[in-house]
Formats: C-alpha cells, structure tokens, sequence
C-alpha cells in the first residue's frame, strides 16, 4: 500500500504525520540523553561510596587486611567499582551509539522532509497557478461571448429601425462582428488553457503528489527502522556489559563465601600474640603476725606504728591485671618496644626482607660483572670503566645488607629464646601444685636440726620474663624511688632443706629496687626453722619482713 495511491488528498495528514515522526525520534534522543546523564550519576556516586570505604592505609600497613572479613569486604567494594565501570560503559555506548548518531540522522531526516515538502508545494502551486489561469480565460470567454451578444442585438435593432442611417447600421455590424471574433478567440483560448490545466491536473495527482508521498513514505519508514534500531540498542548496550556484571556479583558472591571465621581468629592470634607468660598466683599477705608478735621480738627495728611497712607487694594489687591502659612506648630498632612473640614476627619479616633485598643486589652484581666481561671482550659495546661506579655501589650495598641481616639474626634469636624460656615458664607454672596455705602446722621432720646455725643467702639472676614482661613492668612507677641496692640478706637461723632446686633471695629486674623471693622456697624456709621451744615459722617470717622490707618484693615465680 503506498500513500501515493491511496492518501492522494492528504498532504497535510502526511505533513502532520511525518513531522510527529521526527519528533518522536528527537525525543527518544533526548530520553536517551537523559538516560545517560542518569547512568552517569550513578557510576558516580558508586565510586565515591567505594573510595569512602575503601582502606585508606596500604595493605601491607594495614593489619586489619590480613582478616577475611576485610578481605571479603573490600573485594566486594573492588566488585562494585567493576560494576559502576560497567555502567559508565553502558552510558558511553548510549551516547556514541545512541545519541550521536540519531541526532545526525534525525537532522538529515528534517533535510529530507523539508524537500520533500518543498516540491510538493511547488507542485501544488504550478496546479493553482493553471487553475488561475484557467479561470481568467473562462471569465474572458464568458465576457466576450455577452459582449458579442449585445453587439449583435444592437446591430439587428440599428438594422430593423427606419430611422437608422445607413451608416449607423453598417458601423453596428462591424462592432457585432469584431465582438463575435473576439469571443471566438477567447472561445479557443478558454479551450486550450482548459485542456493545459487537465493535463497538469493529471499529471499532478497521479504523478508528480504520488511521487512525492512515496519518497514521504520511505523517508518515514527509513526513520521508523533507524528509530527501531535506537531502540534495540538500548537493551543492547545493557546486554553487553551483564556478562561482566553476571562475574561481579559472581565475585561478590565468592567474596561473602571466603569468609572465615576460624581464620580470623588465627589470624589475631598471630596479629597479638604477645608471647607473655601469665602472671602467678598473688601469696596472701598475712600483717596480723607482725602485730601479735612480743616486744622483744622487735629488737632488730621495726617502724614506730608496730608494724614493717610493707610497700612492696601492697600498694597497686590491682595493676597486676594486665588489660589496663598501656602507656605510650617508644619505638625501638630491635622491636623490643613489643611483645616477644610480636618481636620475633617483625623481626622475622625485617630478616627476610633483608634476605630479599641482599639476593637482589648480589643478581645485580652478578649482571654488572657479566656486562663487564662483554665489554672488555668487545669494547665497541661499551666502556667497562663507566660499570666500575655500580659495581662499588652494588658491593657497599651488599656489605651493609650483610651486616643488617646478621643484626637482625642475633636479635631474632634472643628474641626466640625469649619466647621459648617465657612459654617453659607458663607451663611449668600451670603444671606445679598450688603453694601451701599460711595456716599449714609446721613440719616436726626437721625440728632437730634447729642447733645447726646454717647461714644461706642466694641470689638469682634476672629471667627473661622479668626483664620484657609488661605485666610487671608497666606499673614500676607507681611505686616510690629506694635505693637501688640492696642492704641486708634475708638469713635462716636454723638449717633447712630445699627441694626441687629452689633458690631463695635474688634481684629483681633493673632499675627496680625491689627484690624477688620464691614463695615456695620462703615457705619451705620457715618450715625448717621450728626450732624446739620456739615458734620457728613466725620467727623467721618476721626477720625476713625487717630484713627486707621496703626492699623485698615477695612474688610468685
């Protein structure tokens, strides 16, 4: 069906429809424009979300990134930035493929039309002008043939009247006839424009109007098929990128199954881990025996009020608990500002990274001497002298990578055998049988040994657990300032035996004035003093504390 044929007499429909056509076609691209825009936006404003939580610090600096958890969330956030790329192409394609080019086609639609139109209004014009003139000549005819008319009536009257001269009569034929030559002329004329307009009606309404409505048609139809095409191609832009939105949300997906909560925990225990062994158990303080014993026993010094003053083990119980705050520490070379097991890790990690660095520089050494054969080989190569900078270079570098890695070993392995002694420590500590309580009745198996005048004094030196473990050493500064050596010994009046290997008095960690007594050997010691006829235990609990006290610290070990 063409609308030559069949819309012959609707110019102004097709102009109407044809210009609804391309309407339709710039406000798909304005649609489409603004789809864009939209698209746009929000690939925007996904990739701001996923750079405002996203890890700020790097990952090797970050040690939150080395749990699934964090993992898994920033693979999601990587995923959701994958995805705002997608949706960035999605407007790109919308906006090259899309926009542009129905743009262009729209104007070179609007070209087409507007010529189309154009010679059809021409067409219609030429039809009007003949139709115009076909009028003209039809009212000429019609005026001429009344006008011959009348000069006829006229002459026949002039003729039939008596009074009439000869001359008026001959003078009213002549008029007659020259009137009836003229209607005859524009008889003919009125014929042949007749017959010109015909012709170019014809020709205009089943040549020259069909013609121009089937290029209309096609012109439209061309528009309809490339408007169908802008169309498809907005789901295809879509289809595009949904394989690869398909793997994002695939990998969001893996992500939330890689997370593992086992893991996790390991992985804070080797984050934390301080390597530590716990703190002992707290010996009961008994200061009712200073008070009740008699007044002369106090004749080696006691304090006025009656008592010892015990400073030592009494004043910050509290700070024993090792989840208080920590104060600030100052960052050391050897890491020793941490725990022992964090220390051996960094200090682990710093070795091999200075293992790393030293294989590198010796490859590079390696090179530069092989190029510097190549070159004395065949000098047009190269200058071996212009190698001898790198190679001095190379070597110094060598040199003090070598000595950082054998600073780094020996402080790795004191740093290992201070775990392993403090892990000994913890559990020989949780294997050993709780102390005897301080109400336990003395030990008669060795009272006849009470004439033996024994006089003991040990010292132990320093542990590894006393000198790193915060636990101690975090509140040394709540206790007042002594003399940092010490000025007597602790001596038992009667002979004792010890057992297991138990020593008795030693000092403490540096610069603490305090010194540290084991429980266990105290109490072993004041088992053997039950002399005959005297309270031994009592006895020689008091001459420790005067003996000691401020500078005896008494500790579980």
């Amino acid at each position: 069906m063409d609308w030559g044929t069949e819309l012959w007499d609707q110019f102004e429909v097709l102009e109407r429809h044809t210009q609804w056509g391309l309407d339709l076609l710039d406000r798909y691209v304005k649609f489409v424009k603004e789809r864009t825009e939209v698209e746009q936006a929000y690939a925007k404003q996904l990739r701001s979300l996923v750079k405002k939580y996203l890890p700020k610090r790097p990952a090797k600096d970050d040690p939150e990134s080395k749990f699934s958890q964090q993992q898994s969330f920033v693979q999601i956030l990587q995923e959701v930035n994958d995805f705002a790329g997608q949706r960035e192409l999605v407007a790109e394609n919308l906006s090259v493929r899309v926009c542009l080019e129905l743009t262009k086609y729209s104007q070179e639609m609007k070209q087409e039309r507007k010529m189309h139109f154009q010679e059809g209004r021409r067409a219609q014009q030429q039809l009007e002008n003949g139709f115009k003139q076909l009028e003209n000549s039809k009212r000429k005819f019609e005026r001429d043939c009344r006008e011959a008319e009348k000069a006829a009536q006229t002459a026949e009257r002039l003729d039939q009247d008596i009074n009439a001269t000869k001359a008026d009569v001959e003078k009213a034929k002549q008029q007659a006839h020259l009137r009836s030559h003229m209607a005859e002329e524009s008889k003919n004329e009125y014929a042949a424009q007749l017959q010109r307009f015909n012709r170019d009606q014809a020709n205009f309404y089943f040549s020259q109007m069909p013609q121009i409505f089937d290029k209309l048609q096609d012109m439209d139809e061309r528009r309809a098929v490339h408007l169908g095409a802008g169309y498809g191609l907005l789901s295809e832009a879509e289809l595009e990128v949904v394989p690869i939105i398909a793997k994002c949300l695939e990998g969001m997906k893996v992500a939330a199954h890689a997370v593992d909560p086992k893991n996790d925990s390991q992985v804070l225990i080797e984050l934390h881990k301080s390597g530590f062994a716990r703190p002992g158990d707290v010996e009961f303080e008994d200061f009712s025996q200073p008070m009740n014993r008699a007044p002369s026993d106090s004749s080696l010094g006691t304090p006025s009020e009656g008592r010892p003053e015990l400073r030592g083990p009494g004043r910050s119980r509290a700070k024993r608990w090792p989840f208080g705050k920590k104060n600030k520490t100052v960052v050391t070379e050897d890491f020793s500002h941490l725990p022992p097991e964090q220390q051996r890790k960094r200090l682990q990690q710093q070795l091999e990274e200075r293992n790393r660095e030293l294989q590198k520089e010796v490859d590079q050494r390696e090179a530069l001497k092989k190029m510097k054969d190549v070159y004395e080989k065949t000098p047009q190569m190269g200058d071996p002298a212009s190698l001898e900078p790198q190679i001095t270079e190379t070597l110094s570098n060598i040199e003090r990578l070598k000595l950082e890695v054998q600073k780094y070993e020996a402080w790795l392995a004191e740093a290992e055998s201070r775990v392993l002694s403090n892990r000994g420590d913890s559990l020989s500590r949780h294997a050993r049988p709780p102390d005897p309580p301080t109400s336990a009745p003395p030990d008669n198996s060795s009272s006849n040994s009470g004439s033996q005048d024994a006089k003991e004094s040990s010292e132990e030196p320093p542990s590894e657990e006393s000198q790193d473990t915060p636990i101690y050493t975090e509140f040394d500064e709540d206790f007042e300032e002594e003399a940092t050596s010490p000025i007597g010994h602790c001596v038992a009046i009667y002979h004792f035996e010890g057992e297991d290997g138990q020593s008795g008095l030693g000092p403490a960690k540096a610069p603490s004035p305090w010194l540290r007594v084991k429980t266990s050997v105290l109490w072993k010691k004041t088992k053997g003093m039950a002399g005959p006829g005297s309270d031994g235990k009592r006895e020689a609990r008091d001459l420790c504390t005067l003996f000691l006290t401020p500078w005896l610290q008494l500790k579980p070990v």
